[in-house]
């Protein structure tokens, strides 16, 4: 009697953070790199090591890790030679003299506010005490002036305990003794908090090279600095699946298909001077795709990518008489597009979305039961399909913080319960190509990213597009200097750098009434900085539009707008 085939299922945690950095001074503007190290990153690591039978491909975006790795070199300078922190938030940990001036002072307590008020600060009784306390100040400003600084102290002491990772909390007796004090944080207490984040900090990137080494995870990359190659390629892309979106005045991206080389090949340099191989697969960010973007992607090498379910679905509707009824009938297989190299695996938009937005409010155990069972579901259903995978892709960092302790018992139990089960083969990408699963052709791509299989995040609205627009006005003036020679070799490179920092999705994708004013405050004002900044390194005058704001939010969407599902609701 023959066996039937394990249904194949992969975990694809994708984990990236913008350029928080001004470059010309180090200094940071958000903390969020430093903060989703201490708490997911080093969780999500740790989970894969605890169960070394478990398998999961994780994705790292370059400017990610570069971050990582300058706040693990600045904190280990700091305790050892004394040097400054540019982080304006983590210096206000580590220096022995608080900021003085109102203004900075009123600027920590909304910092160390920024946090999940039910799973990060209701969870702790001494914070969420500490935290009603400086809502309060917020409103009777006035009072400031009679806070103590051991007040301060305090509040940035559990801010800090509050974004560890679970793991961390639960294994590192240095943190249970700070938890248990409570309150009246010493310098000396600051100080062993700031050596347990160096710690983590330092293990976050060779954690995950070890458990690559030995097979158990494989590691992915994205260009250089996350960046709609689709759009770099050609704007009017958008108009693949969404024919009546509005575009930019911009006529075409200049230069666009040398930049999406430019961000692939500084992508490899990063990826291999971090991990020491060359990567096989690519998340092309927010897993955007075109025909034109595949096939540019597969000359360099790259035997798989992914992207969201809704673009295969759009793909095969436009496909419909080049191909049969049965090969619509499930999603989960590997595809290749005619004339081009890499394979290409779709993402389950539905079992995604579930540990995203679902599973936070049920049960750890429940939920993964529930999610087993949808993958029996599937393989029932496409039990005339041998080479079914399902690809579950997220992020791997911003779900976490909406479930009880950090996604711990979740986590726990995912892998747990999928490494146990007869019927599933927890595996990679790289895996599933060195078995020799079969590949179906795929005629024809839609252009469209994981999120709606459109493009329609990062543009086709009108602060979007201003954004863009603003975008082609720096491009141009860049291409006009470097085509003049004057600069030299030193300028040259930093304003490539900038160039890409400009060009990365992230500042597109907050613009816009739907998100949050805060957020939207803290990206215009991020994008208008590293745009001025170009200018600047390019000895050019800044435009006179980068001094004034030109997008502002009132939405509140779901997890603070920081992640999407895959499909309309």
């Amino acid at each position: 009697m023959s066996v039937k085939p394990r249904l194949k299922v992969i975990l694809y945690w994708h984990m990236h953070q913008p350029e928080y950095r001004d470059r010309r001074n180090n200094a940071y503007h958000l903390p969020w790199t430093y903060l989703h190290a201490t708490k997911d990153y080093v969780d999500m690591v740790a989970h894969l090591e605890a169960i070394p039978e478990a398998r999961a491909v994780v994705n790292f975006a370059p400017t990610l890790l570069e971050q990582i790795d300058d706040y693990a070199r600045q904190l280990n300078e700091y305790l050892h030679n004394s040097t400054a922190i540019t982080d304006p938030l983590l210096a206000s940990l580590a220096e022995p003299v608080l900021p003085s001036s109102a203004e900075q002072r009123l600027g920590l307590l909304k910092c160390c506010l920024r946090a999940n008020e039910e799973r990060l600060i209701k969870r702790f009784p001494t914070f969420a005490r500490l935290a009603d306390y400086a809502r309060w100040l917020l409103k009777n400003p006035e009072s400031l002036m009679y806070v103590s600084d051991q007040f301060l102290i305090d509040l940035l002491m559990w801010y800090h305990l509050a974004w560890l990772g679970e793991t961390v909390r639960r294994s590192d007796v240095r943190v249970k003794r700070l938890q248990d004090k409570q309150e009246m944080f010493s310098l000396h207490d600051r100080r062993e908090m700031l050596t347990i984040m160096a710690e983590l900090l330092a293990g976050v990137i060779p954690r995950y090279r070890a458990l690559a080494e030995k097979g158990q995870v494989e590691l992915s990359m994205t260009p250089y600095a996350h960046p709609i190659m689709p759009l770099l390629l050609d704007l009017k892309s958008t108009h693949e699946a969404i024919p009546d979106a509005p575009l930019p005045h911009l006529p075409e991206y200049p230069g666009g298909e040398d930049r999406v080389r430019w961000h692939i090949e500084q992508g490899i340099k990063s990826f291999e001077h971090y991990f020491g191989i060359r990567p096989s697969g690519c998340w092309p960010s927010e897993g955007s795709v075109s025909e034109a973007t595949v096939r540019l992607v597969g000359e360099y090498g790259f035997h798989w990518l992914a992207s969201g379910e809704t673009v295969l679905r759009n793909s095969l509707a436009a496909a419909a008489p080049a191909i049969s009824d049965n090969q619509e009938s499930c999603i989960h297989k590997p595809y290749r597009l005619v004339d081009s190299q890499p394979v290409i695996f779709f993402r389950d938009d539905g079992l995604s979305d579930l540990i995203g937005f679902t599973y936070s409010e049920w049960h750890a155990d429940d939920a993964v039961a529930n999610l087993i069972s949808h993958l029996e579901t599937i393989v029932s259903e496409c039990e005339n399909e041998p080479n079914r995978v399902v690809s579950i892709i997220l992020d791997g960092e911003n779900a976490w913080e909406y479930y009880p302790e950090n996604g711990f018992h979740f986590l726990q139990a995912l892998y747990r319960e999928l490494v146990a089960h007869p019927g599933i083969e927890l595996t990679t990408y790289s895996e599933c190509l060195k078995n020799h699963c079969n590949v179906t052709d795929l005629p024809q791509l839609v252009a469209g990213s994981w999120v709606y299989g459109t493009f329609s995040t990062w543009i086709g609205e009108a602060d979007k597009n201003r954004g863009w627009d603003m975008l082609g006005d720096a491009k141009h003036t860049f291409d006009a200097v470097i085509a003049s020679g004057k600069l030299d070799d030193e300028h040259r490179r930093r304003a490539e750098m900038q160039m890409a920092i400009c060009e990365g999705s992230d500042w597109f994708w907050w613009f816009g009434d739907y998100n949050p004013s805060e957020s939207v405050t803290d990206f215009d004002h991020l994008y208008r900085l590293q745009l001025s900044n170009l200018y600047q390194i390019l000895g050019s005058e800044p435009p006179s539009y980068l001094s004034e704001s030109f997008t502002h939010g009132t939405g509140a969407p779901a997890m603070g707008g920081v992640m999407r599902t895959g499909k309309k609701q």
